[in-house]
């Protein structure tokens, strides 16, 4: 079915996206999902992953840190607690991140820390490669 579908993503602070897309692949809780028009009615909570979305053949690139999307035949609104796009992303920052949250978990401690740490480290790498994404052109 061909046709346009609106992505709309919100944040607490601001709406950073919204954009008739061709095709929107999210990560949900239980796995990725895709979307394109037409498709059914749900809801999915959201994991740390990449948001993908495609326009006019060109697959764009945004990092989703926890949230909600609801699905209905013509639009897709994801509620994030963070997202960025992959070019508002600063790769030396994102690198660094990695690196100390690497550290952090190589430091061990308690239970709780070691999650903590864990977290961090899935939240940069996630950041980093999305950067690095658009660095390359892919965004």
């Amino acid at each position: 079915m061909a046709g346009k579908i609106l992505l709309e993503v919100v944040t607490p602070e601001k709406l950073l996206l919204s954009q008739e897309v061709d095709e929107v692949i999210a990560p949900g809780s239980e796995g990725e999902f895709g979307v394109l028009l037409g498709h059914c009615h749900f809801l999915s909570s959201l994991r740390i992953g990449e948001l993908r979305y495609k326009s006019q053949e060109v697959w764009r690139y945004m990092s989703i840190l926890w949230g909600y999307a609801e699905v209905t035949p013509t639009k897709v609104t994801v509620m994030a607690e963070v997202a960025e796009k992959a070019e508002d992303i600063d790769i030396g920052r994102a690198q660094q991140a990695v690196e100390l949250a690497e550290q952090r978990l190589q430091a061990g401690g308690l239970p709780s820390e070691v999650k903590d740490a864990q977290i961090s480290l899935e939240k940069a790498r996630l950041r980093k490669k999305i950067a690095d994404r658009a660095r390359r052109g892919h965004s």
